[in-house]
């Protein structure tokens, strides 16, 4: 049991480090030209964010199939 809950953790942070890297060297970066001034800002601000937000989601989804697959491994034994 205690194995497996490192295990999770670990994966845990693991996504959290990863993520944290893509967003600061690939996602901040980006930037948008071309629709004036603070519509740019907006725009930029708002891609980045989405972009964010759809990464979080997609990491609760992935912790709960592992949280779901170290469960039943338990109940099954």
């Amino acid at each position: 049991m205690k194995g497996q809950i490192f295990y999770y953790i670990f994966i845990m942070w693991v996504m959290i480090l990863a993520g944290g890297g893509l967003l600061v060297i690939t996602i901040a970066p980006i930037t948008i030209h071309g629709f004036g001034k603070y519509s740019d800002e907006f725009l930029d601000s708002g891609i980045k964010a989405v972009i964010a937000v759809f990464l979080v989601v997609l990491w609760i989804f992935i912790m709960s199939k592992i949280k779901n697959w170290i469960f039943h491994k338990q109940i099954r034994s």
